[in-house]
């Protein structure tokens, strides 16, 4: 088929399946499941995670300071004790995502052994599907990989409670290992860079086995291998609403196995509408430090924002990458935390100037937004606007900003799988109204 037959072809496509705008309206369609105030329609109820961005007051809708909840606990208070008593706040998070309450010490040891013993990878699998068919997209190799382990459990499709918790607890430990692995083989093939693999080591948590295997000399200090662990508390669950959880709820309401879910959330996160703009928001501040002189003028800030927002700068989409949320409005928390732990990580890697401007960009953005539009004055930073900094600060290469994600928020997805299978309720099948009118066959040699 040749180049031009497919525009031909795609032109029809298009105009066969254009829809009326109006038509949204006169039948009251709720576009992204999201109400005409921006609000999401209720599809379901969780006991896992809590997004709280605003009050109703007197029927009006007020924003407040962002919260997010995990099982009821204020996820800035999970950050606060990880960091104060030097421990290991994903695997806590994790473990309270999955079974609804802190573990104990015993508990938690227990938990830890169990995915300490399971971050090794099957040699065959290693090399058959990861180095022998390495991939230029991370999230593409590990929704394979994530596939190909089916092959691997000799009782793949029992989804009993019991079954799909260790197939979960196993792709939570393998998770980190899959996505460096993948990593190595990309750089190795595609960029003709050494290959080095690393074993996990069952003693190290999460953040540090990923520090300890992505690097060649497998060294990292406390400080770093802290802020990552906050990273990925700060991105293991976000409610039950957001588009890869959601699919999740969807794949398993369809009583398929579990890597078939776990690959479809992968697919969904890889969407850049929802896996975030951390590597955006990096590549605008590099062009940004590159365009701007006097990093402490913040005039000269200004006028170079405002011509990212005109369209005549950067990428020329016009978007401040980092700045704004769906849900909230006066501030993430997730970024508040984040950007309050950062500080310390770039005073140690020599970041301190960056940061500052960092910091200016987040105060100048939200009113150069709201030239353009009165709404953008109601705007704030999001996770993504620092937590590409704090990836750049640990030499974490950019490929693996969403795979990270990933690695994080497989705990969401098993948490939320699981709540699925213990509430069973009938497939989840949203209705589309059909706009099409009626048509007579015409007969191939009257068309």
């Amino acid at each position: 088929m040749e180049n031009n037959d497919l525009t031909i072809l795609s032109e029809h496509l298009i105009s066969a399946n254009r829809i009326d705008q109006d038509l949204f309206d006169k039948y009251e369609v709720r576009r992204g499941l999201r109400r005409p105030d921006g609000t999401g329609v209720l599809v379901g109820l969780t006991h896992i995670g809590n997004v709280h961005s605003y009050i109703i007051d007197e029927g009006e809708i007020v924003p407040v300071p962002g919260l997010l909840t995990y099982r009821g606990i204020d996820v800035q208070t999970l950050c606060h004790n990880a960091v104060n008593h030097k421990y290991c706040g994903f695997e806590e998070t994790s473990f309270l995502l999955l079974f609804g309450h802190l573990p104990s010490l015993e508990e938690n040891a227990v938990y830890n052994n169990l995915l300490g013993e399971r971050r090794m990878l099957d040699h065959n699998f290693i090399k058959s599907y990861i180095l022998d068919n390495p991939s230029p997209s991370i999230m593409n190799a590990m929704a394979r990989s994530v596939l190909a382990l089916y092959t691997f459990d000799s009782n793949a499709e029992d989804d009993s409670v019991e079954n799909v918790l260790r197939q979960s607890l196993e792709l939570i430990a393998a998770f980190p290992t899959i996505m460096v692995y993948a990593y190595q083989a990309y750089i190795h093939y595609y960029k003709h860079e050494s290959l080095f693999i690393h074993k996990p080591n069952p003693n190290l948590s999460t953040a540090e086995n990923i520090l300890y295997m992505l690097r060649a000399d497998q060294s990292f200090t406390k400080l770093e291998s802290t802020l990552l662990d906050l990273a990925l508390i700060l991105h293991a669950e976000h409610g039950g609403g957001n588009n890869s959880t959601f699919a999740t709820h969807l794949i398993t309401s369809a009583s398929t196995d579990t890597y078939s879910v776990i690959a479809a959330a992968l697919g969904s996160l890889k969407g850049i509408r929802h896996g975030g703009a951390s590597l955006k928001v990096v590549d605008m501040f590099e062009c940004i430090k590159n365009e701007i002189e006097d990093w402490d003028n913040d005039e000269d800030i200004k006028a170079y924002l405002r011509k990212i927002v005109n369209k005549e700068a950067f990428d020329k989409t016009g978007l401040i990458y980092g700045i704004g949320h769906a849900v909230y409005i006066i501030s993430d928390p997730r970024a508040v935390i984040l950007k309050n732990y950062a500080q310390k990580l770039a005073i140690e890697k020599g970041y301190e100037a960056e940061f500052k401007l960092l910091i200016k960009i987040e105060e100048l953005a939200p009113g150069i937004l709201s030239e353009k539009k009165d709404s953008f004055s109601k705007v704030c930073a999001n996770i993504d606007f620092y937590s590409g900094f704090v990836y750049n600060m640990l030499g974490i290469p950019k490929e693996l900003f969403l795979p990270l994600f990933a690695v994080s928020r497989i705990v969401g997805w098993s948490a939320h799988r699981l709540e699925e299978i213990v509430n069973t309720g009938k497939i989840i099948r949203p209705a589309y109204r059909n706009v099409e009118r009626r048509h007579e066959y015409t007969p191939i040699e009257e068309r």
